[in-house]
């Protein structure tokens, strides 16, 4: 896939039936030439954790679908690989408690079995809320 709208339509498909779709998790955009995918979630009632603002696990699902899916389209060119989240860190530096949060994923380092994604999730204002650090694995599809 080298086309934006192809893309996006491939991850928005993917969420259907998932945590994904629970979660109101939408592809928004592609930057195929930076290797930069963004997603946006909802924060509402369904992500708020009991003081009424985003639960930080629901900011880390966020953060490891957009790396993953990063990861599938970014290094998985000819479909020969599934690719996983290995291991997720992140850091909550502001609160939300309504709109929406946008996750972008660059990868910092695209190796043939592991890759490593550096994750933002910014408020509508586009203020850092979380920073999150993604590994992923390829493996061989037998």
């Amino acid at each position: 896939m080298n086309n934006k709208e192809q893309i996006l339509t491939f991850c928005n498909k993917r969420c259907k039936g998932t945590l994904m779709e629970t979660l109101c998790i939408e592809f928004v955009d592609v930057n195929i030439e930076k290797n930069t995918l963004t997603a946006r979630m909802p924060v509402n009632s369904k992500v708020h954790q009991p003081m009424g603002i985003l639960h930080g696990g629901a900011t880390m699902a966020l953060a490891e679908t957009v790396g993953s899916a990063a990861s599938q389209i970014f290094c998985n060119e000819e479909n020969t690989t599934h690719n996983y989240g290995l291991e997720i860190s992140g850091n909550h530096i502001k609160t939300v408690k309504e709109g929406y949060v946008y996750a972008t994923a660059k990868s910092i380092h695209m190796g043939r079995t592991t890759q490593v994604w550096n994750i933002q999730i910014r408020n509508e204002s586009k203020e850092i809320i979380s920073h999150c650090k993604l590994l992923t694995i390829s493996i061989s599809k037998k």
